[in-house]
């Protein structure tokens, strides 16, 4: 930020600029992605309000974990799969859940399948 600054100086600066911070009291700090949990241990959380608008600055352990999608497939795009490449109803369903409901790279993985 700015060097040679003491903290008491700083905080003064922010509160003429409107500028307010605080610390908050945290055990732990979760985010919730789609595809994963970012989890931070032993928190430093600063709350900063400018102009409005609050913002988190967030310091610690971080550790992530991945979580699995479930993907919605439906009796109908199984039908089209089985339809369109002639294979069983669970090998269909298979094919939808290794391409991620993707109906078009099912059917082409199926007809691979069969010509191996």
């Amino acid at each position: 930020m700015m060097p040679n600054i003491d903290p008491r100086t700083m905080r003064n600066m922010m509160a003429r600029m409107g500028i307010k911070s605080s610390e908050i009291n945290a055990d732990k700090v979760s985010i919730e992605c789609p595809t994963k949990t970012i989890i931070i241990e032993n928190p430093q959380v600063t709350l900063i309000e400018a102009q409005g608008t609050k913002s988190f600055q967030i310091t610690g352990d971080i550790s992530e974990i991945e979580r699995s999608v479930a993907i919605d497939i439906s009796e109908d795009d199984v039908k089209m799969v089985m339809e369109r490449s002639g294979a069983s109803e669970e090998a269909s369903r298979n094919a939808l859940e290794g391409t991620g409901g993707d109906i078009a790279a099912a059917i082409l993985k199926l007809g691979q399948d069969k010509d191996q």
